[in-house]
């Protein structure tokens, strides 16, 4: 009779090892309503606010907003910025901690200052990076997006630019983007279903 239970005890034992390690390992990652993966994201080499040259290692040590803008941007920008740190303030109240990285796409203009100073009034936890027209171009083009400077005058003028935000994790890099007409609640709760799994 014991070595009966032994047998059933060690089978059940069995069983819910190997259910286990389904779960947790063969399982598809959940879905928070959003297409996620796609070849976005990818090494870059930058300045950051500090004048320190960064990559991407140095920067996405969390989940990591990324957005490329420029600080002279009348209206887009800081919407979008406000937004996302918007985002991560909602996150912090669920106990998510994360990065709102504002990448500057107007190198000319942005310096080491303009830049850090743009961030730190969005966000103490937002990252300002800057860098040469050449370091600047090599991170736009790894998350696909697009900048043209506009003809006109050459101390005011724009840039015209896309607007998606990336949520990146470290390890992992790209998950999902948000668009404009995303609120910062929606961007948490994507980004929260998308970190906790």
């Amino acid at each position: 009779m014991s070595k009966m239970i032994a047998t059933v005890a060690g089978c059940t034992a069995l069983v819910v090892v190997v259910g286990t390690f389904a779960v947790t390992q063969l399982a598809t990652p959940p879905d928070c309503g959003v297409a996620t993966g796609g070849d976005i994201g990818g090494p870059f080499t930058l300045v950051s606010e500090t004048g320190a040259t960064v990559t991407d290692i140095d920067i996405i040590k969390e989940p990591t907003l990324v957005y490329f803008g420029y600080t002279f941007c009348p209206d887009v920008c800081p919407l979008d910025s406000a937004r996302n740190a918007a985002a991560i303030d909602i996150l912090a109240e669920h106990g998510i901690s994360a990065t709102p990285v504002f990448i500057s796409i107007d190198p000319q203009r942005d310096t080491v200052d303009i830049v850090r100073d743009y961030a730190d009034n969005f966000h103490p936890k937002m990252i300002g990076l800057t860098g040469t027209p050449e370091q600047v171009s090599a991170a736009s083009k790894a998350y696909r997006t697009f900048f043209k400077k506009e003809d006109g005058d050459p101390e005011y003028y724009l840039v015209q630019h896309s607007t998606s935000t990336y949520l990146m994790l470290p390890d992992i890099g790209f998950t999902t983007y948000f668009g404009r007409s995303d609120s910062p609640e929606y961007i948490a709760e994507v980004a929260a279903c998308i970190v906790t799994g």
